[in-house]
């Protein structure tokens, strides 16, 4: 078994402060590579890809996964992928690239806050996962 699939399925959904509310608040260092009010992006820690680029909202409103995703939520979903269409450019990802949401334990989302991951600079392959 993966240690992110691990990860998924030992870590329990709850409202409680995670690793990207410390980002955000610059407890824990990280590789910002696009910040603006509403969000900040970083490169991943462990790349499943030449680039691999975390977005995540500044305030999680609740928003801990796209499954909880409310009404009210509809312009930070939106803005969280016209982010990674813009960080796209900036890195050179002329050629395409992956967005994916994970939602859930069985979805392999380990950190309930809710996070695109962007992915490019190689061949990406189908069927994912």
């Amino acid at each position: 078994m993966s240690s992110e699939k691990e990860a998924a399925l030992a870590t329990v959904p709850n409202d409680s402060p995670t690793i990207f509310d410390k980002i955000i608040n610059k407890e824990i260092p990280s590789t910002v590579v696009y910040e603006d009010e509403k969000v900040l992006a970083f490169r991943d820690i462990n790349p499943q890809a030449p680039t691999h680029i975390l977005i995540i909202p500044k305030v999680k409103d609740g928003l801990t996964g796209l499954s909880k995703a409310e009404e009210r939520h509809v312009e930070i979903l939106g803005h969280l992928l016209y982010v990674a269409k813009v960080i796209a450019k900036q890195e050179g990802l002329e050629d395409g690239y992956r967005v994916v949401i994970n939602d859930g334990p069985s979805g392999c989302q380990s950190v309930y806050h809710i996070h695109v991951h962007l992915l490019g600079g190689r061949q990406m392959n189908w069927p994912p996962g």
